[in-house]
């Protein structure tokens, strides 16, 4: 019988959020010797200010490169940690996928990425990711301080909870149009995602077929994880630990 293929998101690791770590790593113990492979679709962490500000992460860098000698760990960067590079993939032995990615799941191919790309009626986000991800940009802020990647970083935090205080659900959603825009693109029936913190499967009529999108939760209140086996691909809850 095939392994299970598990997708994750949106974990905001933290220090000061050790429930969220450990239940990660009961996670990974678990799961990393039994599954196919392991995708991380972004925001791994709350925030990543480059590979060379792992203070605080050792905790989460070891239990990643234990699982990854289990089995197969795939990231993908999110919009905390779209930082995270090859020195972090080489102390995790975990491996770097673009986004979008196309992956094969027992047989059915599926198209993966975060979703923040997807909420495109949030106009001021997306020229906002657009910077970010602009390498002149990363190249300029990587050469700042680690104090002052820090402090910038907390200061975009900061606005963001403030902005998303005042947007509509709509806003802060999946576009639709870009949902089938993409799933169109890539010809594809499955799409997988994680950022919105919405965690649902959504059926509808693909360009390619009968499609579903599949949204993974975030780790704030509990765990979230898509288990996939040939059998069929479900939605988990994990209780986080207490202690």
């Amino acid at each position: 019988m095939a392994k299970p293929v598990l997708f994750i998101a949106d974990l905001h690791l933290d220090p000061s959020r050790a429930d969220i770590v450990q239940t990660f790593g009961r996670f990974l113990e678990r799961e990393a010797p039994h599954a196919e492979a392991i995708y991380i679709l972004g925001d791994l962490f709350e925030a990543w200010i480059g590979d060379d500000a792992i203070s605080g992460d050792e905790p989460t860098i070891q239990l990643l490169n234990r699982a990854a000698t289990r089995a197969p760990v795939y990231i993908m960067h999110g919009n905390r940690d779209f930082l995270l590079g090859e020195r972090f993939c080489q102390l995790t032995g975990t491996h770097l996928l673009d986004e979008p990615s196309i992956v094969d799941i027992h047989g059915h191919r599926a198209l993966i990425l975060h979703g923040d790309s997807l909420c495109t009626e949030d106009h001021e986000y997306q020229d906002f990711r657009a910077m970010v991800r602009d390498p002149r940009w990363q190249q300029e802020f990587l050469a700042l301080s680690i104090e002052q990647r820090l402090a910038k970083a907390r200061e975009a935090r900061d606005r963001s909870k403030s902005r998303n205080s005042e947007l509509t659900e709509e806003i802060m959603d999946v576009s639709p149009q870009a949902v089938d825009e993409i799933m169109a693109k890539y010809d594809v029936q499955w799409l997988i995602h994680g950022h919105t913190h919405r965690p649902n499967i959504h059926r509808f009529d693909a360009t390619a077929g009968p499609g579903a999108r599949f949204v993974v939760g975030d780790w704030y209140e509990q765990g979230s994880v898509l288990r996939c086996t040939e059998q069929k691909w479900e939605l988990e809850t994990l209780a986080l630990e207490t202690g």
